[in-house]
């Protein structure tokens, strides 16, 4: 689906003030597009285009429209968020009233746009899931992933430190769901799509906590031996991390060493998550690396930075990211992020880009 051009919704911004969302100002992606199931023949190789470097200074710029311009048939948008936590009180939520599809309904006509939507799940899904508002053992009603096909979510990477909340049955329970739901879900062995002529192949590790069964641990050697063996069967290696220190905008050593472990050994793109705050990207040996996207869909309302994240939207052209852009959302109501705009959107954007500019000197 495409976005609606020229509806602008009334929103609440940041710290109560009110913000005007122009949907036509989001990027917009020419629809996903699989090719057709009788069409076995491989799309001709593209004639490069000279193309823009890829620096901060263009990943942060206002207008990313250009994108449009690159042939279709050999442009594949992916788009991630910050954590998607769809339990305690996002979960009471939905059960009691809201419905399913309630995290989603101001974001899910973007996500769905893009050719791929990943997302990290921090939550098992479960037929038999207690509704509670409190606590720190996590799951969401099975039914919640009627909302996860209703915004378009392709990959769920389950390679963090709440998936296991209800152990290894809880983790195949969720991959069984989530597999009868058409998502592929990204634990213990690498899962690979591809779209048009390009094939990713995703990787995810857990790196807080302790290991445990069912979920895929940052473990160097299993890490470095993964990428090794996928290397050469795909086009574009994603790896996902689940790591650092909550609520904290710069990242630790660990994780720069982790992103520059996968990086070194093949990865092409490295997606964090995990702090609850947005943290700052870095280019490394010409790859690309995000450290953070905030939070998504949580029910964390005690802070305004935990109440804030960005969806990126990475753009690949003839097997190359040659586009990066974010796109500022608030969550509100304990679960229901929206898109910001203005002000509001401007100033997290150029945190962002000041952290990731400091980051890289």
């Amino acid at each position: 689906m495409r976005l609606i051009v020229g509806i602008v919704f009334l929103l609440l911004g940041v710290a109560g003030a009110i913000v005007f969302v122009d949907v036509s100002r989001l990027r917009t992606f020419v629809p996903r597009a699989e090719l057709r199931e009788d069409r076995k023949e491989s799309l001709p190789s593209p004639t490069p285009l000279p193309l823009p470097k890829l620096t901060i200074d263009s990943l942060f710029s206002s207008d990313h429209t250009w994108v449009k311009s690159l042939p279709q048939d050999n442009t594949v948008t992916m788009v991630a968020t910050g954590d998607v936590i769809p339990a305690r009180s996002v979960n009471y939520k939905m059960v009691t009233g809201h419905g399913f599809r309630w995290p989603f309904e101001k974001t899910a006509e973007f996500l769905a746009a893009a050719d791929i939507t990943v997302i990290n799940l921090e939550t098992p899904l479960l037929a038999a899931c207690p509704i509670t508002v409190e606590g720190m053992v996590f799951c969401a009603d099975a039914k919640a992933v009627e909302g996860l096909q209703f915004a378009g979510i392709d990959v769920a990477t389950l390679g963090n430190n709440h998936v296991g909340n209800h152990y290894v049955n809880g983790v195949e329970e969720t991959k069984n769901i989530l597999k009868q739901s058409d998502i592929l879900a990204v634990a213990d062995a690498p899962v690979y799509k591809k779209v048009k002529n390009i094939t990713f192949v995703f990787l995810s590790y857990n790196d807080i906590g302790q290991p445990e069964e069912g979920v895929p641990w940052a473990d160097e050697v299993k890490i470095k031996q993964d990428i090794i063996n996928v290397r050469d069967n795909a086009d574009v290696v994603v790896v996902s991390y689940h790591w650092g220190v909550e609520y904290v905008t710069e990242p630790t050593e660990r994780q720069i060493h982790l992103a520059h472990f996968a990086v070194d050994n093949g990865a092409d793109v490295v997606l964090g998550n995990h702090p609850h705050w947005i943290q700052p990207v870095e280019f490394y040996k010409d790859k690309f690396i995000i450290y953070a996207h905030g939070n998504f869909v949580f029910d964390q309302e005690w802070s305004e930075e935990t109440k804030l994240g960005v969806i990126g939207a990475y753009t690949f052209y003839n097997k190359a990211l040659v586009d990066v852009e974010y796109v500022p959302i608030r969550i509100i109501d304990y679960g229901q992020p929206y898109f910001l705009d203005g002000d509001a959107r401007f100033h997290i954007l150029s945190r962002m880009k000041a952290a990731s500019e400091q980051l890289a000197k």
